[in-house]
Order: C-alpha cells, then structure tokens, then sequence
C-alpha cells in the first residue's frame, strides 16, 4: 500500500490514542536514536521551536534527526557538540485502506467511519514547544544554525530558531 502523504495526519483531531496493550499491531516508530555527540556544557544552546499546533510523524522526526546529526557531525566534529530530540511519538495513526485507482468504486464500498487499523506514530507538538536541541560552542552557532535551517524543511509546520547564551560559561 501506498504511504499516505503527511498533511493528512498533521492536524491534531480528538484525544490522543496512546495505549498500546489494548491495540495489536502498532509498528514500532523508526525514530529510534534520539541523543548524539558527548553530553557536557557548552557556552550556547540552539533550539528549533514549534511555532504551530501539529503532529509530527515518527518518519519526519526521522529525518530531520539525520539531517541535523549528519551536518554537526561534519562541520563541527562528532565530540565537539550534544544534539537532543525532545518529542516522542507516543500517538498511534488508524487509517481505514480502501482501493484507489479506476473501478474501485465497485470494490470499496466498506465503512465509511471506520475505526481504522495503526498504520505508524506521531509526536503531538505545541506552539513554543521546543522539538531538537543542540549544545555548541560560540565558533560552531553558525554551524547549528543551518543544520536547523535544513531541518526546519523537513517539518510539516513553521519553525524558528532560537540561540540562547548560557550563564557562567
């Protein structure tokens, strides 16, 4: 079966569907690493922040988590910064399949409000609800700045960039 595109799964509809003993098959989500580089206190923090109420797949969170991990590791070395993913797909995403394509008409004449079996996860995220973190150095801002720039891209809302100077460093 065709992968649906995102914008169907974005908005934020009804509670939340978490509880995953009283459902069989949720496939495991495929963000599976959510920390890189060596954890200690660095003179910056940058944060990529939500500026929109949306759910985030687990395949998006995914790919922003290599695209961010893969720029820092490059410009500034695999120890030189700490990079954190905040949100965890705990939401599990039903879809009902149905056949698509000339003369499904005749062949998909099921439910029309079916429950829906899981097809994936998704992070529900918030306005000001911050989404990756990355601790660097002054010289290495610049660096975090655009591996947040790239991963902004790869989110399914708007996003900004936020620098914050650490006290006592």
């Amino acid at each position: 079966m065709v992968r649906k595109p995102a914008r169907m799964y974005r908005s934020i509809t009804g509670p939340a569907y978490t509880r995953r003993k009283f459902m069989g098959g949720v496939p495991q989500p495929k963000i599976t690493i959510f920390e890189h580089g060596l954890k200690k206190e660095r003179s910056h923090k940058v944060f990529l922040v939500a500026e929109e109420e949306v759910q985030i797949t687990h395949s998006a969170l995914e790919s922003t988590r290599i695209t961010v991990n893969k720029y820092l590791a490059e410009a500034c070395g695999s120890q030189n910064y700490y990079m954190r993913v905040r949100p965890y797909p705990h939401h599990v995403l039903r879809e009902h399949r149905q056949a698509v394509g000339a003369g499904a008409d005749r062949v998909s004449q099921g439910m029309r409000h079916a429950f829906g079996i899981p097809v994936g996860t998704a992070a529900r995220v918030y306005p000001n609800q911050i989404i990756m973190e990355a601790w660097v150095d002054e010289e290495k801002v610049i660096a975090a700045k655009e591996a947040f720039r790239r991963a902004k891209i790869k989110m399914p809302m708007k996003c900004k960039i936020v620098v914050q100077k650490m006290d006592g460093i």
